[in-house]
């Protein structure tokens, strides 16, 4: 496994903290790494990650399998909101997965 087999999230730290950016990885506990910029906390991650991967690899024996996601989920909603979103849909002239997948990323975005 590289680096760029698994995930990472980038935050911004607080101005009391330092400031700057942390990096961690959701797939590996403890792998972390921060820098002034973003650029700078994911090259700083790089670092982290090898080092990280060396010592489970001499640890464990092996690193984890990253988590991977099929871009499928199911989901039960009430049939009045069911109708409702199907009706958007036609009326924006777009798939109700096309619809969905809009509004849960604005819903995301706007958190």
């Amino acid at each position: 496994m590289k680096f760029e087999d698994y995930p990472i999230e980038v935050s911004p730290l607080p101005t009391e903290e330092g400031g700057g950016y942390l990096v961690t990885f959701p797939d590996l506990p403890g792998c972390i790494a921060d820098g002034s910029t973003i650029e700078a906390a994911v090259s700083e991650a790089r670092d982290a990650f090898a080092a990280w991967a060396m010592a489970e690899t001499v640890d464990q024996g092996r690193l984890p399998e990253p988590k991977t996601f099929s871009g499928q989920f199911v989901q039960r909603i009430p049939k009045s909101l069911h109708m409702r979103l199907a009706k958007r849909a036609a009326t924006e002239g777009v798939s109700l997965n096309q619809l969905a997948a809009t509004l849960l990323a604005q819903g995301l975005a706007a958190r």
